[in-house]
């Protein structure tokens, strides 16, 4: 009897244990079946968020190509790293019927600007320049005067920030210095070397004393012959080696790697569009931007580095991905991060803050200025729900980018209109459709 009794025991605890490892059996399937619907769901909701993004997005585009304020375009979005949005509409060139695509190169203009100075900003991590460098230190020549003062102190870092005291003849009359010392905007295609132009630039006056103004200027131009010197090589190779071979930018460089896959430029004036003329004069707010954008095919133009690059959406999302993630594999995160901060109002704010309304709003309401394009530093004055320390520009072509890290998103539209690509309505119902709102 004891013995069964043993037996017993023995047979019970064995049942008891089955028992236990059904019961976990069971948990781990209904946990696997909650977490296999909780993934759909996500999976669902992710695929709905996408569509309505979509929807958003395509209706900005539409309707712009609709009402023929742009050409054609190409823009992409990527959400925490992944693609989320990326289409090409319209023409490319509309006279030979060529659609957009995805392989459409666009002239950059100043979008330029943000990777020539991720080029200059990786030569100072290696300690080839650094930041407070006289710009005379490579560029013996670079020596303007500034009015009734003192030989000023020009730095790489002036040039950086657009504080150095230069200016763009666009943003002057046109009988103004820039234009009587023809000083090329690096949009027209005068037969002169990038250090020709830089010494035509040296001998207009300064606007201001360095480091106590802002004012958008030729400085990147500068600043790429900088990076020239310093690196060793010619500008394009230089930027190849630390910004665009890095990250596989294949497409995009100096001019046009395939002429026929280059846009055709147009312009929005008077209600309508037409197609730029080799030179295109096109009035501004204060003189006029000449354009001759036959320089993307020419092998001889100079390379600007402010305004002459060409290249894909898809590669500039490469760059802003860069940037976004802590700088990829081109630069350091704190210098990443610093690019993407605000660079100006700190060094000018007590110059600015006897400006009533000025202080962190040296480019617009709300927006500062970092390394190579615009710092939201006030989210609740911008025109679009950016999150702190949105980064942006565009270029003069029709092209306009931001970068909102706080949110995980990277944003590039390519057109080939100008203006309303670059700027205004168009660029604004865009962002505000990424945000989805209104």
């Amino acid at each position: 009897m004891q013995k069964q009794k043993k037996i017993s025991g023995v047979f019970a605890g064995k049942l008891a244990s089955r028992f236990v490892v059904l019961i976990v059996v069971l948990l781990v399937v209904a946990l696997c079946a909650l977490a296999t619907a909780g993934g759909a769901a996500a999976a669902s909701d992710k695929k709905t968020a996408g569509a309505a993004l979509a929807q958003r997005l395509d209706a900005v585009l539409n309707k712009a190509v609709a009402e023929g304020r742009i050409v054609g375009a190409v823009v992409m979005v990527a959400r925490q790293g992944q693609v989320v949005y990326a289409r090409a509409v319209g023409m490319a060139d509309a006279e030979k019927s060529t659609p957009m695509s995805p392989d459409t190169r666009f002239r950059l203009a100043s979008m330029s600007k943000p990777i020539t100075s991720a080029a200059a900003l990786a030569l100072a991590e290696k300690g080839m320049i650094a930041l407070d460098d006289p710009v005379t230190r490579w560029i013996p020549s670079f020596t303007p005067a500034l009015a009734g003062k003192a030989d000023p102190v020009i730095t790489v870092r002036h040039l950086l920030t657009h504080t150095a005291g230069l200016s763009y003849g666009f943003s002057e009359p046109p009988d103004g210095p820039m234009a009587l010392a023809e000083v090329s905007d690096g949009l027209d295609d005068p037969p002169i070397t990038l250090e020709e132009n830089i010494w035509r630039l040296a001998t207009v006056p300064l606007y201001y004393e360095p480091g106590t103004d802002w004012k958008y200027s030729l400085a990147i131009d500068v600043l790429g012959e900088v990076v020239s010197r310093a690196g060793g090589d010619n500008l394009p190779n230089v930027v190849q080696q630390l910004v665009t071979g890095p990250l596989g930018m294949t497409r995009t460089g100096f001019m046009a790697d395939d002429p026929d896959l280059l846009a055709a430029p147009y312009v929005w004036a008077n209600g309508k569009t037409h197609r730029m003329g080799e030179t295109e004069i096109v009035p501004n707010a204060v003189s006029a931007t000449r354009f001759q954008p036959g320089r993307a095919l020419d092998e001889q133009a100079f390379p600007s580095a402010g305004a002459g690059m060409v290249g894909t959406a898809a590669d500039y999302l490469k760059f802003l991905e860069a940037v976004r993630e802590n700088g990829g594999s081109i630069l350091k995160p704190d210098t990443a991060k610093a690019m993407t901060a605000d660079q100006v109002c700190p060094i000018l704010s007590q110059r600015l803050s006897v400006t009533a309304g000025k202080t962190n709003e040296v480019v617009a309401p709300g927006w500062g200025f970092g390394f190579g394009g615009a710092v939201l530093l006030r989210p609740e004055k911008a025109e679009y729900p950016g999150g702190q320390n949105t980064w942006s520009w565009s270029g003069a072509y029709g092209s306009h980018f931001f970068m909102d890290r706080a949110n995980g998103i990277s944003f590039v539209a390519l057109t080939n209109t100008t203006p309303t690509g670059m700027a205004g309505p168009f660029a604004v119902d865009l962002a505000r459709a990424v945000y989805g709102k209104k």
